[in-house]
């Protein structure tokens, strides 16, 4: 791996080394993103991108065109001047297809270097690789084919099991499409068939989902969502069939511009290429034989972060560590959600792993809302879930997540979204955690000892909470109310034992 390290802090500022930066030198555009926090799942603390078009003229003269260059500088000095600014401890540079067969690609690497940047040049190998294991760190049981689609290239990827295998590398990036279809009608569909035939590839994605990466096909994605009025604004996991592609390829040439740029989140500089990207992507999913796709937030630069990690570190479930980092950071109490959740457990045996680990995750959130006004503490709770940068959930899950969170909040009638996104079953289990949080926070006004000396048990008529002696005195009106609460919901009567 090659970095940069930048200047040390000033004396007496805040302490940044954690604070880590990727500068992605792409076909299409040009990135800077800044990370802070958990190693598993760091959050973003900076976003900006310039759509340089590095690749635009490479098709026609093999050379990145004179206004590419000139956009390229321009993003490359502000990103090294305002990663310095933020004190990042550890910058990495990478560039991809358009730099690496351009004619004159060394002219950016030449700028990169003036200004004390050193770039690395990935192979067509080593970004398919990236791209890989950057879903596999968003969804970690992905087990399918990764394909990310950049202005230059597009690589296709095999995950499974937590790793990467197979991966191929095609000159078929969004920049370059608009030059094969123009040679006439099927000739996209004939190249992508012709290279996937060629690599081993073809029928390979029979029966497993195909992971879609990238601005354009993530933009097909939204405009998606916007026509069917999907009432969760999280592209992230998000599926699409293929027959659903094929219908949107359709709507794509027929839709106004002005329609598609009054689409919430989606990219103007992306409408462009949208077209050639709704072909591109029925023409893979037919070749490959795959029936289905669901959309990856996480890509190549959230891949290199993954790579840097040790074994024990991939192997943590990002749901948990971004709630566990976010519930220290906006809670109380630092150690309360581990607690609470093993407090709790005994009333939910038998639960699927799934849903114990989005208790879980609601247990290390419950505190969140605590700084917002009373009256909406629930709602803060809610927003968080449901729109939270989380991963390793997907819509259903985020809903139940909410009730929970919802619930142990003191919300009442939960708002119509979660229904829309899960079923109504799971939804009243996750108020039963959100009710049963709800008691262990009362109970133990949010601190460690009262939930290390008592426990709760369920039998088939009472739902007891047992409590020391000692600790008689905790047993107040507030927190008998919210176990009578609780063991109604769940059917029992509240029953205090020692």
């Amino acid at each position: 791996m090659t970095t940069l390290l930048l200047r040390k802090p000033r004396p007496g500022a805040e302490t940044v080394a954690d604070r880590v930066a990727i500068i992605d030198i792409g076909s299409n555009s040009i990135r800077l993103v800044v990370y802070q926090g958990a190693a598993r799942l760091p959050a973003i603390l900076f976003n900006e991108k310039v759509m340089a078009g590095l690749g635009r003229s490479l098709g026609e003269t093999g050379a990145i065109d004179a206004a590419a260059l000139a956009a390229a500088r321009a993003a490359l000095a502000r990103f090294a001047l305002l990663a310095r600014e933020m004190q990042v401890s550890e910058l990495r540079v990478v560039a991809t297809a358009a730099v690496r067969e351009a004619s004159n690609g060394d002219e950016i690497l030449a700028a990169a270097r003036a200004l004390g940047l050193k770039v690395e040049l990935l192979t067509g190998e080593e970004e398919a690789m990236a791209s890989g294991l950057g879903v596999l760190s968003g969804i970690p049981d992905a087990d399918g084919i990764v394909g990310d689609l950049g202005g230059g290239s597009l690589e296709l990827v095999r995950v499974v099991a937590g790793t990467v295998t197979d991966r191929v590398s095609f000159p078929l990036g969004v920049l370059r499409l608009g030059a094969i279809r123009a040679q006439g009608k099927g000739m996209l569909d004939k190249r992508v068939a012709k290279l996937i035939e060629e690599a081993g590839w073809k029928g390979r994605g029979r029966g497993l989902p195909f992971y879609l990466v990238g601005g354009s096909w993530r933009s097909l994605a939204r405009l998606d969502m916007h026509l069917t009025a999907y009432p969760l604004p999280v592209i992230h996991q998000y599926p699409l069939s293929a027959a659903r592609v094929a219908e949107l390829r359709r709507v794509v040439g027929e839709i106004s511009k002005g329609e598609l740029r009054g689409i919430p989140n989606m990219s103007s500089a992306r409408l462009p290429t949208l077209e050639d990207g709704a072909a591109l992507l029925s023409a893979v999913l037919k070749h490959l034989g795959s029936d289905g796709t669901m959309v990856s937030a996480y890509g190549l630069r959230e891949g290199l972060l993954f790579a840097r990690l040790s074994a024990a570190q991939r192997r943590e479930d990002p749901l948990i560590a971004a709630a566990r980092d976010e519930g220290q950071r906006l809670g109380r109490f630092p150690e309360h959600g581990d607690l609470l959740d093993a407090w709790i457990a005994p009333l939910f045996e038998g639960e699927s792993p799934e849903a114990a680990r989005l208790r879980h995750a609601a247990c290390l959130l419950a505190d969140v809302g605590w700084q917002a006004n009373p009256d909406f503490r629930a709602e803060r709770g809610a927003e968080i879930a449901l729109h939270g940068n989380w991963v390793g959930i997907d819509s259903a899950g985020r809903a139940v997540l909410a009730q929970a969170l919802h619930t142990a909040l003191g919300g009442g009638e939960a708002p119509t979204v979660f229904g829309q996104l899960a079923d109504a079953g799971d939804l009243a289990h996750a108020a039963q955690w959100g009710l049963a949080i709800r008691l262990g926070q009362r109970l133990s006004g949010g601190v460690a000892a009262p939930l290390k000396r008592s426990r709760l048990a369920i039998d088939r008529k009472n739902l007891w909470l047992m409590l020391e002696p000692r600790d008689g005195g905790l047993y107040g009106e507030a927190v008998e109310k919210r176990h009578k609460v609780l063991a109604e919901a769940m059917g029992r009567e509240a029953a205090l034992g020692a």
